[in-house]
């Protein structure tokens, strides 16, 4: 099993995610930050359940989808590196060139 690091970008994701949802619910928030570490467990024992979206993207990340947000990661030998997590209706391609370098 790899472990998974998250990005400072993906920690900020993060972050966003659960004060947009928590305006509304703070339980609500909880569990869907909840469920996203459960993604980020999972895609770090099976790093390759994730597919590339050659459509969206040249860029070597993998994509999960977990209810409405994408988590987007790179496979590195020991781990894997959450890139981002971002609302899967967003623009990936325009939001991936501000993002990764």
């Amino acid at each position: 099993m790899k472990e998974y690091v998250l990005s400072i970008e993906a920690e900020l994701d993060l972050d966003g995610i659960w004060s947009y949802i928590a305006k509304d619910k703070i339980d609500a928030a909880d569990r869907w930050i909840a469920k996203l570490f459960d993604a980020f467990e999972a895609l770090a024992r099976t790093p390759a359940m994730g597919h590339m979206r050659k459509d969206l993207t040249d860029y070597q990340v993998l994509f999960w989808p977990v209810g409405a947000y994408l988590i987007l990661y790179r496979v590195h030998s020991e781990r894997i590196e959450i890139v981002a997590v971002a609302q899967g209706g967003r623009d990936i391609p325009s939001f991936l060139r501000q993002r990764i370098q």
